[in-house]
């Protein structure tokens, strides 16, 4: 149990699900510290400049009086893991640590395939413009506000972890099969779902489009959102342009105004819709709605954009079919005149194989495809597809590394769009070295 007595001592604490906890309590008062690996992630740059001291993994960290919690990533043969068992002092897990944040405040989940990131942010912007907000999001932010009245955060399926939460409120943005390595088939991913819709307590928002989110039965409010009339909460009047989008919201029929977002592609509008949807269910009023959605910026890598000259890199953590195609469509929105280059770094052996022909197709319609080596995960370590098996089956494509990483220098007039959710960040920045 958290006490603000004791030091919470973070068992990895450069992981990005665990930064963000760590900056939240250390936002509402407690003593926080923690350990990793001594590889530098963007992940420790905020913890050191809000003072919270990261070390190196040593048994020596390890003390009685401690709460401890731990990463999901480690076991027991990890040292610190180890030191737990030997002195005898229990852990918390990072999901259950997150259930004692949401138990203080009018909590709102957000979970989903794709989209949890980016809605998480977005809806953490605009409730803070409306009343104290904390704040615990997958891209490694998290902010704690003494005496805040909502907690918004991701809820992170793999494994069945947010089955530990129990929100007022839960967004669903999609349930398409992922994670292959830990879920048997689509029904035992859905499942997940269902059980975390039957754990949420007021209102469920779910997208209205996704045939599996309209199984799910839930004894609270089910809300739709999306383009369609059927929807409960309905996005009308769209305009696009290289400035992002504007709409209309219709709730149950009656019009909320006009929305306006810099943000790019349809994903987009729907993860504001279904923001725009809680935030009126919980009468925030509407000018801080729209001010909200204004003046996001957008998640870490989410969409991220430079400038180079004629060449503009953006930065995404697409890594599923879904997606791909939702970025790919962003860019284009964004960059309608320009070459559209990706570079894409297949994630794990397992989805690669599961979602092999989405890829090649997905990849076909580029102007230029390049793939990298297979990001393997410390779960799986080898399979039997490689990323040349990709490349035989996209017209034009190659393979790229970081020793022919220059061949991305002759794209003028481009924009590159860099792809994946492992170590692809390594590859954008040996190019824009080069640039």
């Amino acid at each position: 149990m958290l006490d603000k007595t004791k030091e919470i001592w973070f068992i990895g604490i450069k992981g990005t699900g665990m930064a963000s906890l760590a900056l939240v309590l250390h936002d509402l008062g407690y003593t926080v510290a923690g350990s990793d690996i001594e590889k530098f992630t963007f992940t420790q740059v905020p913890l050191e400049k809000n003072g919270i001291p990261v070390k190196d993994f040593s048994a020596d960290n390890i003390k009685p009086g401690q709460v401890v919690v731990k990463g999901n990533a480690f076991k027991e043969d990890n040292i610190e893991v180890k030191a737990c068992l030997d002195k005898g002092i229990e852990w918390q897990s990072y999901p259950d640590t997150v259930q004692e944040i949401i138990a203080m405040h009018t909590s709102i989940g957000v979970s989903g395939t794709h989209g949890k990131t980016s809605t998480t942010g977005l809806l953490a912007k605009v409730m803070t413009e409306a009343a104290p907000t904390s704040y615990l999001i997958g891209d490694g932010t998290g902010k704690g506000i003494a005496d805040s009245r909502f907690f918004v955060y991701e809820a992170d399926e793999y494994r069945r972890h947010f089955l530990a939460y129990h929100p007022d409120y839960q967004i669903m943005t999609n349930i398409d099969f992922d994670h292959p390595d830990y879920f048997k088939d689509q029904a035992d991913y859905t499942s997940a779902f269902q059980v975390a819709a039957e754990q949420t307590k007021k209102a469920l928002f779910v997208w209205g489009d996704d045939p599996r989110l309209q199984t799910i039965e839930a004894k609270i409010p089910k809300y739709t959102y999306g383009f369609k009339d059927s929807d409960d909460f309905q996005a009308v009047n769209i305009e696009r342009s290289t400035q992002g989008s504007s709409f209309n919201v219709l709730a149950h029929g009656q019009d909320l105004g006009r929305f306006e977002i810099h943000l790019f592609g349809d994903h987009n509008i729907l993860n504001a819709t279904a923001v725009i949807a809680v935030a009126y269910t919980e009468k925030v009023p509407m000018e801080d709605i729209k001010k909200g959605l204004l003046s996001y910026q957008g998640a870490k890598r989410r969409f991220s954009q430079k400038n180079f000259g004629d060449i503009d890199i953006v930065d995404d953590y697409a890594h599923h079919p879904t997606e791909m195609r939702a970025t790919i469509q962003a860019a284009r929105q964004k960059y309608p005149n320009k070459k559209l280059v990706v570079v894409f770094q297949p994630h794990t052996y397992s989805r690669t194989k599961k979602y092999q022909k989405d890829f090649e197709e997905i990849l076909s319609g580029v102007d230029k495809a390049y793939i990298t080596p297979i990001y393997a995960s410390a779960r799986e370590a080898s399979g039997d597809i490689s990323s040349e098996d990709l490349v035989a089956k996209i017209p034009g494509s190659e393979i790229i590394d970081l020793d022919n990483i220059a061949e991305l220098t002759k794209h003028h007039d481009s924009v590159i769009v860099f792809m994946g959710a492992g170590d692809i960040p390594k590859y954008e920045d040996a190019f824009e070295k080069l640039l």
